[in-house]
């Protein structure tokens, strides 16, 4: 990891103390650090607020130490502020925390970095924390690679990041976990089945995708992951407007939180057989483009009429969807930037979910709870099943009404899983709309970290 040094590493250099005190005990700790840490503070006891820090410096002007205000139980972020705020050196905090929190600290520390810089001139120089001792590096460096590398994929621009480009990077990590990979492109899909892949993206130039890599042993418990990929949607015939169009280089989200999720699992060596299904596609505007009215007959045999073509995302998850089903897992995900209403439930800094599966629900509510990636549950409430009806196909692809988007959306969804009784959809914006402490404008890996300690907990070594 570029920002933290293991003790080895340090055995020579001293660090900088970062020094966290709770709001509460901030009175009688301020007494011990010395007249200047008083003095600095003298006026700010009343009102200290958690994020807050202070530079303890001596005569010459130089940090001794930083004061760090922090929650009573710290968390992924706690710290991560500070590498943004810090100067160039070495830090240690100046703490024993438990093995998960120190672990999740110096997780916190690695992703506070991120900097998307590939079209940048300069590198910025970023302080090093010295991790903490209970840490564990090679977990919260799995955590954090993971979460920059879906980061990565969404804040790259389509122009550079199609679907070609995009199963390439899959095809790298499968690669190093010494996966199978298949991929099946353009009219490869059409042989397969996958009709509604090829017939979202068949009218760009940058031609349709399927990703489909197996991991594991096949007598682990079947885990598989579905992932939204539509590298750019402009809507299709159904064209956005600008500003609904300027951030959908986002769109393939899913698709980069399921490949990240995945790596972390395979990193981890979890004991699950493990299948990946990333349908990829540029949803794009020519004289072969998709119509409103056009019936696309599914793999699964499902046909579906088309109402609005910029509701495409369902229809090139459906198909993997289906296939992932018809090998009966014992867990089935998929995740996808699918709704404009899921943001308007829910917003656009918490991940909304929806599963039949109580107790999927109630630990996945609680992983994103403890690990601070918030999601939300929403009803799959099945009376809405009427609003998909079509008069000349199996299913429509968006209802007439507006109301309920997010649930009728996951409900076309439902409709291709038959044989999963622990499937969960996740409708993620995957997009920092502002910034937070560790967590800057752009692409982000919403629910990752909730799903790799899901999947983590339910299969334990």
């Amino acid at each position: 990891m570029k920002h933290i040094l293991s003790h080895s590493q340090n055995s020579k250099k001293s660090a900088i103390k970062i020094i966290p005190i709770r709001k509460k005990d901030f009175a009688k700790k301020i007494k011990t650090l010395g007249k200047f840490a008083q003095s600095i503070t003298k006026d700010k006891a009343d009102k200290l607020k958690v994020g807050d820090s202070f530079f303890i410096r001596d005569n010459n002007g130089v940090i001794i130490s930083v004061i760090k205000i922090i929650r009573q139980n710290p968390n992924i972020w706690s710290f991560a502020g500070l590498i943004k705020k810090l100067p160039e050196g070495i830090y240690e905090i100046d703490e024993n925390f438990d093995a998960e929190t120190a672990t999740q600290i110096t997780a916190g520390w690695e992703i506070g970095g991120y900097r998307f810089d590939r079209y940048k001139k300069t590198a910025v120089l970023k302080p090093k924390l010295l991790a903490p001792k209970n840490a564990d590096l090679q977990e919260a460096k799995r955590i954090a690679t993971s979460v920059t590398l879906a980061r990565d994929l969404i804040n790259t621009p389509p122009a550079d990041l199609g679907p070609e480009e995009f199963a390439a990077q899959a095809r790298k990590i499968a690669t190093k976990y010494k996966a199978k990979i298949t991929i099946l492109k353009d009219k490869q899909l059409l042989k397969e089945g996958y009709e509604a892949i090829y017939t979202v993206g068949k009218a760009s130039e940058k031609r349709p995708h399927l990703v489909d890599i197996r991991w594991g042993n096949a007598k682990h418990p079947k885990v598989r992951l579905v992932g939204k990929g539509v590298t750019f949607d402009t809507g299709g015939l159904n064209l956005k407007s600008g500003g609904g169009m300027r951030n959908m280089k986002k769109d393939m989200g899913g698709a980069a939180i399921v490949l990240a999720t995945a790596a972390a699992i395979m990193d981890a060596k979890l004991p699950v057989n493990l299948r990946v299904l990333i349908p990829l596609a540029e949803n794009h505007i020519s004289d072969n483009a998709f119509r409103p009215s056009d019936v696309i007959r599914t793999r699964a045999g499902i046909t579906v009429e088309v109402d609005n073509t910029d509701a495409e995302g369902r229809l090139i998850l459906c198909e993997p969807l289906a296939e992932a089903d018809s090998e009966k897992p014992d867990l089935l995900i998929d995740v996808a930037t699918l709704t404009g209403a899921a943001r308007v439930a829910v917003g656009t800094e918490i991940s909304a979910f929806m599963t039949k599966d109580d107790k999927l629900a109630a630990k996945f509510s609680e992983k994103g709870e403890k690990y601070r990636d918030n999601v939300w549950r929403l009803p799959l409430y099945k009376h809405y099943e009427r609003m998909l009806v079509s008069n000349v196909a199996d299913l429509v692809n968006s209802p007439d009404s507006g109301m309920g988007g997010a649930i009728t959306a996951a409900l076309f969804l439902k409709s291709f899983v038959k044989n999963t009784k622990s499937w969960m959809h996740v409708d993620t914006n995957a997009w920092n709309v502002s910034p937070r402490v560790g967590r800057p404008v752009g692409g982000e890996a919403m629910a990752m970290r909730a799903l790799y300690e899901l999947i983590k907990e339910r299969y334990k070594k």
